[in-house]
């Protein structure tokens, strides 16, 4: 699989037996249908992103990006909880990319967001 972002090799890496594919170049995550939901549940998931948040913030700025499963152009979204995440969804195959440090954020859902999230939704 080539990495939407780079256009480099994505590694497949296992975590409790959950499949996801990791670019070699700029550690960008893949994916497949809702994993990344699966994922945020388990406790230490978040060791598969090795997070260099300033290559992440860099590859944030793409935005004209296409699946790497179907190569359809992928949508960006903002994480419903977490506004200030960032990712990129394919409307086809619903699978989702998170650059670098974003996993690991998204993982990291503080008592602040928390609050941020339950007082904004009843505006």
């Amino acid at each position: 699989m080539q990495c939407p972002k780079c256009k480099q090799y994505m590694k497949a890496i296992v975590y409790e037996g959950i499949e996801v594919n990791r670019c070699t170049n700029c550690y960008g995550l893949w994916f497949d249908s809702f994993e990344q939901e699966d994922l945020k549940k388990l406790s230490g998931a978040e060791v598969i992103d090795i997070a260099d948040v300033d290559i992440g913030r860099k590859q944030n700025l793409k935005t004209e990006i296409r699946c790497p499963v179907d190569h359809v152009e992928m949508i960006q979204e903002t994480d419903r909880q977490q506004a200030h995440i960032q990712f990129e969804r394919c409307p086809e195959c619903q699978g989702v990319y998170f650059d670098s440090g974003e996993f690991r954020d998204y993982k990291n859902f503080t008592i602040g967001e928390f609050f941020r999230y339950y007082f904004r939704k009843g505006d």
